[in-house]
């Protein structure tokens, strides 16, 4: 045997090992919002658990900016063998490359992992509104043509469009309001500055059970367990408004199937941890647990789902 088939033999043995061996060093949770956010919470939540599961520390990586696609580019610039994964959330992943022109990633550049947790979003009012019912909305909202605007919690995010698909489907013709955030939104809705909008669940929800928002309808497939008294949009025969925000886990595209396959087996299992389960169902998400091959027909299906949004929207975001 010559040198250079020695040198092939010895280099596949040992990446043999390493397979096997996987994880032998830390592994980075890429998020793309600020230590505290939403996502960053539920990337800490499972962190510990897949810890422990991997043999290796799982560490949050806070990656901010362009609405997550700073923390996308930092794993798809990394190695694909597991050790740099990301965060996504539902609109970073299914609208960001419909709504982004100068996107430096692209879907196929990741492998699904497990959709993590999902809440549906809510239509609230501020009282002053003189509707308590979706029909009394929609009637109120032609009644004063051009006066009325709807708040969301940023551009090119689902509170965004389904504000926009509002439009549309009733023939109304708000204008929209955007804010950094959903706390920003929601204290606008409190302040009844805007007077409506679609409110992240957990940020919404203290409010409509303190009376200080209306709650008209909620985006999910049944209805919210804290929310038994409001409607979905489903059961009013509007099920096109069915949508959830989504937290969950993704790997570079390449990433070794066995390497891979480690990653969902910790993944799912942090997630079914009764510890862990409880505290994000606390945080006011439903634990989805949908991974692999079903994860990943999910997300097909969200981007083609808001690709046409963006399209009739007409909305471009930039880096």
């Amino acid at each position: 045997m010559n040198n250079a088939r020695i040198l092939l033999t010895a280099l596949a043995l040992f990446a043999g090992n390493a397979l096997a061996q996987w994880p032998v060093k830390p592994i980075a949770l890429a998020v793309g919002s600020a230590p505290g956010s939403a996502p960053d919470v539920y990337a800490r939540a499972i962190s510990e658990p897949m810890s422990k599961l991997l043999g290796q520390p799982v560490l949050v990586e806070n990656r901010t900016g362009a609405n997550g696609n700073i923390a996308a580019e930092w794993v798809v610039r990394s190695p694909a063998d597991g050790y740099a994964l990301w965060v996504p959330a539902q609109s970073q992943m299914e609208i960001n490359p419909s709504a982004y022109a100068d996107l430096r990633w692209k879907t196929a550049d990741f492998a699904a992992v497990i959709k993590g947790v999902e809440a549906p979003n809510v239509l609230v009012t501020h009282p002053s509104v003189p509707a308590k019912t979706l029909a009394e909305l929609v009637a109120w909202v032609k009644a004063n043509p051009g006066k009325v605007s709807f708040a969301s919690f940023s551009p090119g995010t689902i509170s965004h469009f389904l504000g926009h698909q509002m439009n549309e489907r009733f023939g109304l013709d708000m204008t929209h309001v955007t804010f950094k955030g959903s706390g920003p939104q929601v204290q606008s809705l409190l302040g009844g500055h805007v007077p409506l909008g679609f409110s992240q669940i957990q940020t919404g929800l203290p409010h409509v059970l303190g009376g200080k928002l209306v709650g008209i309808a909620v985006t999910g497939a049944k209805r919210w367990r804290q929310l038994p008294a409001v409607p979905t949009f489903a059961e009013l025969g509007y099920p096109d408004f069915t949508a959830s925000t989504w937290f969950g886990l993704v790997a570079r595209s390449g990433t070794p199937a066995d390497i891979l396959a480690k990653i969902v087996e910790a993944a799912r299992a942090a997630h079914a941890d009764p510890t862990v389960r409880e505290r994000l169902e606390q945080m006011g998400f439903d634990v989805s647990g949908q991974s692999g091959p079903e994860f990943a027909a999910s997300l097909r299906a969200g981007e083609e789902r808001w690709a046409k949004v963006v399209k009739a929207t007409g909305f471009r975001a930039t880096n």
